[in-house]
């Protein structure tokens, strides 16, 4: 298996485009399923996660295929509205089909969703909102049978903002009778993207990005050409390299608004940052200092997927951060990996004290997560000698090549068998 090699201590230069969104691609790819025609996505990131959604659309009946670049879907072939078990186990993210599916074909059947494992992520809140919508949905055999019969728009109000919840319940909402009003619903930038290319295809939804949706129940009317937004987090871990390995970098394509507490924190912790609403710019001396206690919260909180790669950042800093994590409770799997290179963290339930060291030391580590992986990475740029990083699987699902744009910045980074 493949692994990626980093000889740290190289300082990052230089301008770096950033990738589409993982996390806003994958709702986009179920959407298309609304629309009984062609899309195309541009600025669509090549990951094992975009791979997976392809292969269930594919089992669908429906076509996709990479043109010069951008992803073209034509789901005019749709005739099934199941998902078999080996599709769903690759991803987490699987489960955002079903609110696709049923507004499409009024039924779907399809098992419990795969991916990271970052403890227990019930996706209860899913099926009770599509409950609340119409759906008649019953767990057999491990399966989950939903007939929609006929959906019906109504008010419904999230007990938690959850992303993957609110994403299903717009889609399903828009093959509702009616209005739906969907409350405390996420504010992610990638909800307000996911509605964005429903209204490239016809669909009527207000509201994303703040704590209301609303979706009034339209047939998507045509396709779209649309170009999905920059990858927030990729931004966030290229910038957690160049802090901590010291440099100067600036991305591009990337909204500095969606990243306000991860640059804060940088700032924070001794960098000169600043952007706008189409680039990013660090300066790093790779001195870094202890930040204030970083909590993560729902948008526009701070992301929890930017936790690990900020930890890896602040491992030399002068002084002791804590990390309190609010979303997963085993979002710390990373933690040992870091230790094998000579981090100090202390970690007590969901609480990790991070005190710097003066040097970091390549180690050969490995891979527990995808954002962990990610902060390997970070790690890597910042330690001594040479850093081998194993089960890179778990990297790909979100990264489409770090080692290509951390090499464009100056890293000596290569992959090897």
């Amino acid at each position: 298996m493949s692994q990626i090699i980093i000889r740290g201590g190289q300082r990052l230069e230089g301008t770096l485009e950033v990738q589409g969104a993982k996390n806003s691609v994958l709702p986009i790819l179920a959407a298309t399923i609304l629309h009984p025609g062609r899309t195309v996505l541009r600025r669509c990131p090549r990951l094992t996660d975009v791979d997976a959604s392809i292969r269930i659309l594919r089992h669908l009946g429906c076509e996709a295929d990479w043109e010069d670049g951008a992803l073209v879907v034509n789901t005019a072939g749709m005739n099934r509205w199941d998902v078999p078990d080996h599709l769903m186990r690759e991803m987490r993210s699987s489960v955002i089909f079903l609110g696709a599916i049923l507004a499409r074909c009024g039924r779907a059947e399809m098992s419990y969703p795969g991916g990271c494992e970052l403890g227990p992520r019930p996706i209860d809140l899913h099926l009770s909102t599509l409950r609340a919508l119409g759906a008649h949905i019953r767990e057999e055999g491990g399966r989950l049978l939903c007939q929609a019969g006929t959906l019906a728009g109504r008010e419904l109000a999230l007990s938690l903002p959850s992303v993957g919840a609110t994403e299903n319940a717009i889609l399903a909402a828009c093959g509702c009778e009616g209005e739906t009003v969907l409350v405390n619903a996420a504010r992610e930038p990638e909800i307000v993207d996911l509605q964005n290319f429903l209204r490239a295809l016809g669909c009527d939804v207000r509201g994303a990005g703040s704590s209301t949706v609303c979706v009034r129940g339209r047939q998507a009317t045509r396709g779209a050409d649309y170009a999905v937004m920059p990858d927030r987090i990729a931004a966030a871990t290229y910038l957690c390299a160049a802090a901590a390995a010291g440099g100067e970098v600036e991305l591009t394509g990337v909204d500095a608004r969606h990243l306000s507490t991860v640059t804060a924190a940088l700032h924070e912790a001794g960098c000169h940052v600043s952007g706008d609403s189409g680039r990013i710019r660090l300066r790093s001396e790779g001195d870094l200092r202890s930040i204030g206690a970083i909590r993560t919260a729902p948008y526009p909180g701070f992301p929890t997927d930017a936790q690990a790669v900020l930890m890896a950042a602040l491992l030399r800093s002068h002084g002791a951060t804590v990390f309190v994590e609010n979303i997963f409770e085993n979002r710390y799997r990373h933690v040992d990996e870091l230790r094998r290179m000579g981090a100090d963290i202390s970690v007590a339930d969901r609480v990790a004290v991070v005190t710097g060291v003066r040097r970091l030391s390549g180690a050969g580590v490995r891979c527990t997560d995808l954002r962990g992986g990610a902060a390997l990475l970070v790690a890597g740029c910042a330690a001594e000698g040479e850093t081998a990083i194993g089960d890179i699987h778990h990297i790909r699902r979100g990264y489409e090549d770090p080692v290509r744009d951390l090499g464009a910045l100056g890293a000596d980074i290569r992959l090897e068998p």
